[in-house]
């Protein structure tokens, strides 16, 4: 059986911002829409901002006047659900609340015809427990947009249990036909957005939380690796409470499995008020001047003049270091050797180690390594790495006060801004992004959706500069296991587990 929603009349339940621009897409793909509310007066006046939305991407240039004209004639406020009798498919946009929802789909279930479709926007609400009480759950489905919608390209089409498989392809295709880019999901706890970004913020809040470094620094880490905003900018500008509850909620939902585990950090920042933007201070203050600090960075000077210099291990980024190394040495004369059998990548300069990090905290490395002077640097994820890239580094407690300000001279050296942490397994980047892609292996691993569905979902939904899986291919298995592996043996808890989808196909022993 196949289901052809491309021409027929959509409901849209809900006028707030979602609703509102769910309803411009779909008029602008050439449906009838009707939009409803319970407010009295809300649907009329949410059709008449999109009035003017349009006339502004008209003005602008971006819309032909007449197609703005045609959309706008095909848009009506209802003030009932029954004058919605002949809709083929509804997208409910209402509050998120599971009770709410599933009176609302017992409604609409006794007006509309039993071919309809129902489609639910909700970003963290089980689809079958949506179901629930229906009396043909087959036809409900997570049709989940991100705001904006009308700029958003991501659809999250959510398979809840009882989901008929032609109710979602038709979702799929019909989101296609307005411009989006769908991807399956099954219906488990944040579904894949909420649920693989959790990392992204649960790392710097545990990092806070050890007062490893100061928000401008683990934001200016993560920017420099490529996103957009950092954490703490991204958390202000969500706001805390919102931030707070789906971290709350997609940790009660998978039965308080320690990986999602909320940050004390983050619940006294709730606690005291402190929500960001919205309530003018957060991580940062806001107002006239306010927002993101400019980092403070220190000057250095070029090194000082050494007597042997070796680049170590194989790959871009010992390449990288190599022809910087080679650039920091011409005006001695001379150049950098290179050890192609070394295991890790780095320098040594005169004895002293400078390593990219594999997980392990630098005093741990200079214990194996039997050596004072021992230094790690972050992964830089974005080649080819741009000049002046912001990069966390740590000392070892050990090491000697020349080599601690050697160490960062020397990243200066080799084209970085170096940002000094304390000596925290992983640093900023590499834990984060190896965080990132576990979460994603297990997505992956319970069917929640396929590789090119992370990746397009993480791309397209938050803007990541690249997927998880598109990560792993630029790193190894091996890599990123190593990573997660010295996490668990620093912490020693639930929370930094291997997927078994990434144990599978590491060789690295555990």
């Amino acid at each position: 059986m196949s289901i052809d929603l491309r021409n027929a009349p959509v409901l849209v339940v809900g006028a707030g911002i979602m609703g509102a621009g769910i309803v411009q897409v779909a008029a602008l793909a050439g449906h009838r829409v009707m939009l409803y509310d319970t407010r009295a007066g809300a649907a009329a006046q949410a059709l008449d901002k999109l009035a003017g939305t349009l006339k502004s991407l008209v003005d602008k240039g971006k819309l032909a006047a007449d197609a703005a004209q045609a959309a706008m004639a095909r848009m009506v406020a209802v003030d009932s659900l029954a004058q919605a009798r002949e809709s083929g498919l509804v997208v409910e946009a209402i509050v998120e609340n599971l009770d709410a929802k599933r009176a609302l789909f017992r409604e609409l279930e006794g007006l509309l015809a039993p071919e309809a479709v129902l489609a639910t926007n909700t970003s963290s609400i089980s689809v079958t427990a949506i179901a629930n009480g229906l009396a043909h759950p087959q036809r409900l489905v997570g049709m989940h947009f991100f705001n904006p919608v009308p700029l958003m390209k991501l659809v999250e089409v959510v398979h809840g249990l009882q989901t008929d498989a032609a109710v979602a392809e038709a979702i799929f295709a019909l989101s296609q036909t307005w411009g989006k880019v769908p991807v399956h999901a099954k219906s488990t706890p944040g579904f894949i957005v909420n649920r693989i970004a959790r990392p992204f913020y649960a790392e710097t809040l545990a990092l806070l939380q050890e007062q490893a470094a100061t928000p401008q620094v683990l934001d200016a880490c993560l920017k420099a690796a490529g996103f957009r905003m950092g954490p703490c900018e991204l958390m202000d500008l969500i706001g805390h409470d919102t931030n707070f509850a789906v971290t709350n909620s997609v940790y009660a939902a998978n039965f308080f499995d320690k990986r999602y585990v909320p940050s004390l950090v983050q619940g006294e920042m709730v606690a005291g008020g402190l929500l960001g933007r919205k309530s003018g201070r957060g991580f940062y203050a806001y107002g006239e001047g306010g927002g993101v600090p400019p980092l403070p960075v220190a000057v250095h000077e070029a090194p000082a003049t050494a007597r042997q210099v070796t680049v170590h291990g194989v790959g871009p980024i010992a390449d990288h270091l190599e022809h910087a190394a080679i650039a920091a040495l011409a005006p001695q004369g001379w150049g950098p050797a290179r050890d192609l059998a070394s295991d890790w990548i780095g320098l040594t300069v005169d004895g002293a180690h400078l390593v990219l990090t594999d997980g392990r905290s630098a005093q741990q490395l200079a214990r194996e390594l039997g050596a004072a002077d021992v230094a790690v640097f972050d992964r830089p994820v974005a080649l080819p790495i741009a000049p002046g890239s912001a990069l966390a580094y740590a000392v070892a407690p050990s090491a000697h006060a020349a080599w601690r300000t050697q160490a960062g001279a020397w990243l200066a050296a080799l084209g970085f801004t170096p940002l000094p942490l304390a000596d925290a397994p992983g640093l900023v980047v590499a834990r984060t992004v190896a965080m990132l892609i576990n979460e994603a292996a297990d997505a992956v691993l319970q069917g929640v959706c396929d590789e090119a569905g992370a990746d397009a979902a993480m791309k397209l939904g938050v803007n990541y500069p690249a997927g998880p899986f598109e990560w792993l291919k630029g790193w190894s298995v091996d890599g990123v296991a190593a990573v997660i592996h010295a996490l668990d043996a620093e912490y020693r808890g639930e929370r930094y587990r291997l997927s078994p989808w990434l144990r599978r196909r590491a060789h690295r022993s555990s």
